[in-house]
């Protein structure tokens, strides 16, 4: 069974700021974050050819044991459609756009897609196709979504993953704030008829996730 390790931003960030110098502490994280597959002696070695820093540890580990065989990279450059925290109504259908780049050297394969990965599910998509983009290349994806019954703040984070199920690239999010007084942005309504869809989009038969009953 491949063990999947996600370690993202904001795990790293965590190793930062972990200023201990407890050796048996520092070998407890290194096993709480691999899981149950390198024992304590295993730990041990890694740490201390880190000269125990427990990023560059586990870092190392993953390079030997889960080695990275994913060329492909992706920067996230803006939102196109939905700022970030925009006001939506409850129950209300919009488009979320993103534009990402490829800035790796290789071209991203048919195969790839964009997925649902954690947070709201807005959307009754959980993944989109993302065509052939070539080096250097700006893409806009788009998925059609709809606000919850409920007010306040939600976010889902979706992510680029190749033909294989590997994730690549920057984490890109939907962050929206639902109100009973909200309303989508202009640019949006004025368009909404004749939205371009840059990329692959999602079908614009489109029930709401939170109320599949609701007409």
């Amino acid at each position: 069974m491949t063990m999947e390790v996600d370690l993202d931003r904001e795990l790293m960030n965590s190793f930062k700021t972990m200023n201990t110098t407890d050796r048996d502490v520092l070998i407890n994280e290194f096993l709480r974050v691999l899981g149950s597959q390198p024992n304590a002696t295993e730990g041990e070695f890694y740490l201390d050819m880190a000269n125990w820093n427990l990023q560059e540890a586990v870092s190392a580990w993953m390079d030997v044991h889960h080695p990275r065989n994913n060329p492909l990279a992706m920067r996230f450059i803006q939102d196109i459609t939905i700022g970030e925290g925009e006001s939506i109504p409850p129950n209300t259908k919009f488009t979320k756009t993103w534009r990402i780049r490829n800035i790796g050297n290789e071209t991203w394969p048919a195969g790839c897609t964009l997925r649902f990965t954690d947070g709201d599910q807005l959307s009754t998509y959980t993944q989109v196709s993302v065509g052939p983009v070539s080096p250097n290349a700006e893409v806009d994806i788009s998925v059609e979504m709809c606000s919850p019954p409920d007010t306040g703040m939600f976010q889902g984070k979706w992510r680029m993953c190749n033909p294989g199920g590997n994730f690549f690239g920057d984490a890109i999010w939907v962050i929206i704030c639902v109100d009973t007084g909200g309303v989508l942005g202009v640019t949006q309504q004025l368009n909404s008829s004749s939205f371009d869809f840059h990329n692959n989009s999602a079908d614009s038969n489109f029930s709401n996730p939170f109320n599949m009953g609701m007409e």
